[in-house]
């Protein structure tokens, strides 16, 4: 498996030229047969195992108030057609996806565009299950960057940082999910403006991440803390899965963005290695 090896070239900083060069070797061992993978994972390095942080896509997924669920329409089948092939619609924003500085601010960065670099990154996740189980409007806040800090030490450079708030366990119902109460006001966890900011402000982070649907509280009428993030030149990622699998320091997210060209952003396979 090449994610170790990439993710230790990021970390020893070496050059564009050395990093798109270990990419190629990773892509070259993806064109090996089938047979020749076969066989335990092996994670060098430290990593012991692979946590999916992605959603299935499908119909049943809960979306944002607006969007058209996912459809999945099968055009061709192995019995009529001699191959599969099926059909997806979708709105950008839908399952666990990528939000690109430009989904928010015109003229920023689109996903395709986005660093390669910066979609491998130290893991941070702020877990707020406790409060969000008594309280579904509960935001991350400064104090619990501030507390994650004296327990595992300065956010690092080029981090991460997830909000695991157990929501995640409530996409099997999209009434759970959504949590609107009886004036159609959604309720859920997310981040505060001031947390954005001051980990775009005085901490060097990659992106943010949720196990929601957006990175603002549900019951946000603006939308602060997606301007805090993308405004700055970040990303965000909603939707997520299995926060609650990974430790809250120590491991190593890989997001696999959209790149359709001008993308707002789009779906993403994510995996944490720990």
């Amino acid at each position: 498996m090449c994610a170790p090896l990439v993710i230790d070239t990021v970390r020893r900083g070496l050059s564009r030229r050395g990093f798109v060069g270990t990419i190629g070797a990773c892509a070259t061992a993806g064109l090996m047969p089938a047979a020749a993978q076969r066989g335990p994972v092996r994670l060098p390095n430290g990593f012991r195992d692979v946590v999916d942080l992605t959603h299935p896509f499908s119909p049943s997924l809960p979306v944002y108030p607006g969007y058209k669920p996912v459809e999945i329409r099968p055009r061709f089948t192995i019995a009529r057609d001699g191959f599969a092939d099926n059909e997806l619609t979708f709105d950008e924003h839908t399952g666990t996806h990528l939000d690109a500085p430009s989904h928010f601010v015109s003229g920023l960065v689109s996903a395709d565009r986005i660093p390669v670099d910066r979609l491998i990154a130290p893991l941070v996740v702020i877990s707020l299950t406790d409060r969000a189980a008594k309280d579904a409007d509960t935001l991350v806040s400064v104090e619990d960057l501030r507390q994650w800090e004296k327990r595992h030490g300065r956010v690092p450079a080029g981090a991460f940082v997830a909000m695991h708030s157990g929501w995640d366990a409530r996409a099997v119902s999209t009434d759970r999910f959504l949590n609107r109460d009886s004036n159609g006001t959604m309720h859920a966890p997310g981040f505060s403006e001031q947390a954005a900011r001051f980990l775009v402000g005085e901490r060097d982070i990659s992106g943010i991440g949720v196990d929601t649907l957006s990175l603002d509280a549900g019951a946000a009428q603006t939308f602060v803390a997606h301007l805090a993030i993308l405004g700055a030149g970040k990303y965000g990622v909603e939707l997520l899965a299995n926060l609650g699998v990974v430790p809250p320091s120590g491991a190593t997210i890989i997001i696999g963005a959209p790149k359709h060209v001008g993308a707002t952003g789009g779906p993403a396979r994510v995996l944490a290695l720990v």
